[in-house]
């Protein structure tokens, strides 16, 4: 013993995992957010509640212009988010785990519809991981199969438990003779299997012969073997390889007794053995959706270039078998040609646990990248990527660092998964774009109404109660279906893009409040007020089945039915609570007559006409934009 604990390489490996803390694009992205809301509206209400002192002074009181600034400071900052966020990475949550998908860190399904380079590995994900024994290259086919069964982890032990699928193919692969034969051999030692050296190698012994069996990858065993015929051995490995199969070799020795730790050198190769790994059912149609949502899907294996290339071409990841890059060359590459390689190149063989996190922190400074691993090797790259996933059977350090844990480990699983966190991304983004413009266009009108008129133009208590009834629809915007483009492409939350349209629409809110305030300036105070609660409920909702769609209201998909229910009970409400004694008790309402009542219906439809124009502007000009921003195919 010459280490423990944190000292050792699994130790070091977990107290890394522990220490390396991950910071979400999600949660950046809301603290910008939330930043650039609170300075705007801070710098607002200063200056507001100032002009109200100086230019107001003695008609209305301090105490009722600091509760009103109040009051509009809670209208304008959606307090509603967090809850909407939680309903919808709750909702997906629950939607993934029917897909046996569980979630450790809710923000990771907003992240994973950020994704737009997933790296995994082949065995398991893209293919079964149940192999069968295909063809055998050797002298004596038996003896070759005998010795591979003996160099097996599980030998004798829980045959029908073992989870080495090289293992289980051989002892399915044996007559039961020749199970009985290997059952009668002791193991005296055994070096596991190591990614670096990419072989295993046991001592075993039978009626006092011992014997050194080595088994791994034929580029890593044949070189032990002096007297074979490297090259032609290589040749037949290669072109399994190009079927798709994977190969292992075999080769021995005899052992005296004396050796207790014998050197593997000068060994005799036995023989070659190939085997079929079949191809997940839906993983062709996985790799399709992946293009279809924008996503490059990075193969990164310890397997054969000639394996891996082939399945990667079988499936649609590559047009040529041959565009693989191993570890030996991508270690050969100075920093910028790696960073040119792991751009270029969709499929990485032979690689090493150093080598997979080298590429992963390589992608990371041009992408959002997910990143698929099981081994304890795989825990600090786990820990640092964007979107961390690990498979039920991985490593419990593995499974610690990941955000994401695949009970059913595919492809298909994690494509829906990203799909899943678009919808919640598509959703979030119709809710902060519909609070910023109706909020900010009735923020901005009331407050510069509030300058030219000589009494509040609502209430505190009336503004208080838009925001209340307003938010019920706005979270039900959680559950709203969302359309198929906005599935296409890997979205992040861009400040500038969300408040340039919501300054948009929001001044075309502002502007027909304006209007509004026109036509019932002269009404008398509790009209006004009345009114434009009506007003500000009623344009809101319009405003949510308008900014719903990038294209016409009529011609997006259905609403969801909790968000139709609650518009038509927010609409309900509004509209009858000026008519009872206790909307006209609590809130200060009066009751409106018809044709007042028909004028800000109309205002509201033609409010609704208005925003569809100017959305549909943008979106062709912002959309004819970055069609000619965007680089030609090549």
């Amino acid at each position: 013993v010459f280490a423990t604990g944190n000292a050792t390489v699994v130790g070091g490996i977990a107290k890394l995992t522990i220490e390396l803390q991950r910071d979400s694009a999600f949660e950046k992205s809301l603290r910008r957010f939330g930043g650039f809301i609170l300075k705007l509206v801070v710098i607002t209400l200063v200056a507001l509640f100032l002009l109200n002192l100086v230019l107001k002074g003695g008609q209305i009181s301090v105490g009722e212009q600091l509760l009103f600034a109040i009051a509009l400071a809670v209208s304008v900052i959606p307090e509603a988010l967090p809850l909407v966020i939680t309903l919808s990475l709750s909702r997906g949550a629950l939607r993934l785990a029917k897909q046996h998908v569980v979630v450790k860190r809710l923000s990771s399904i907003e992240d994973l519809g950020s994704i737009d380079v997933l790296c995994t590995d082949k065995t398991g994900t893209i293919t079964e991981n149940s192999l069968k024994v295909m063809n055998t290259r050797a002298a004596d086919s038996r003896q070759c199969l005998l010795q591979a069964v003996l160099a097996s982890a599980y030998l004798g032990e829980a045959v029908r438990d073992q989870n080495n699928a090289f293992d289980l193919a051989l002892w399915q692969a044996a007559d039961q003779a020749l199970k009985n034969e290997a059952l009668g051999y002791h193991k005296l030692g055994e070096r596991p299997f190591d990614p670096s050296r990419r072989r295993n190698s046991v001592i075993v012994q039978t009626n006092a012969i011992r014997s050194l069996i080595v088994r791994g990858a034929a580029e890593s065993v044949l070189p032990l073997c002096p007297q074979a015929n490297i090259q032609t051995e290589l040749q037949f490995a290669a072109a399994e390889g190009r079927r798709g199969r994977r190969v292992i070799a075999v080769a021995g020795r005899s052992v005296t007794a004396d050796e207790s730790e014998p050197a593997e050198q000068n060994l005799e190769l036995v023989g070659q053995i190939s085997f079929v790994d079949p191809l997940k059912s839906d993983t062709i149609e996985a790799v399709r959706a992946a293009q279809r949502l924008g996503v490059a899907i990075k193969v990164l294996t310890g397997d054969a270039p000639e394996v891996a290339g082939a399945v990667a071409q079988e499936v649609g990841i590559v047009k040529r078998a041959e565009s693989v890059l191993t570890d030996n060359e991508f270690n050969a590459l100075n920093a910028v040609e790696q960073a040119e390689a792991v751009e270029k190149f969709q499929v990485f063989a032979r690689l090493s646990p150093e080598a997979k996190h080298r590429i992963l922190k390589l992608l990371q400074v041009r992408h959002t990248v997910g990143f698929l691993g099981e081994g304890f090797n795989d825990a600090p790259a786990l820990k640092s990527a964007h979107v961390a996933l690990a498979v039920d059977r991985a490593s419990e350090v593995a499974k610690d660092a990941a955000d994401v844990v695949l009970i059913d480990r595919g492809l298909m699983t994690i494509i829906n998964g990203i799909e899943e966190g678009r919808r919640i991304f598509a959703n979030t983004v119709k809710y902060i774009k519909n609070t910023l413009t109706s909020n900010f266009g009735n923020f901005y009108a009331i407050a510069l109404v509030s300058l030219i008129i000589p009494f509040l133009p609502m209430l505190p208590i009336q503004i208080l109660f838009v925001n209340l009834l307003s938010d019920f629809p706005m979270i039900a915007v959680a559950t709203d279906s969302v359309e198929r483009a906005e599935l296409r492409r890997p979205r992040r939350y861009e400040i500038k893009e969300i408040a340039l349209i919501a300054t948009f629409l929001g001044l075309v809110s502002t502007l027909f409040d304006f209007t509004f305030f026109a036509f019932f300036q002269h009404s008398g105070e509790a009209t006004l007020q009345t009114l434009w609660f009506i007003e500000s409920i009623l344009t809101e909702l319009a405003l949510i089945y308008s900014i719903r769609t990038h294209g016409l209201f009529f011609r997006g998909l259905k609403p969801s039915r909790p968000l139709v229910g609650f518009s038509i009970a927010a609409v309900l409400i509004t509209v009858g609570l000026p008519f009872l004694s206790f909307g006209q008790r609590f809130f200060h309402f009066i009751q409106p007559n018809l044709g007042q009542l028909a004028l800000v219906l109309g205002i509201v439809a033609v409010y609704f006409v208005t925003t569809e124009i100017v959305k549909l502007v943008y979106y062709r000009m912002t959309t004819d934009h970055d069609k000619s921003a965007a680089p030609q195919a090549s």
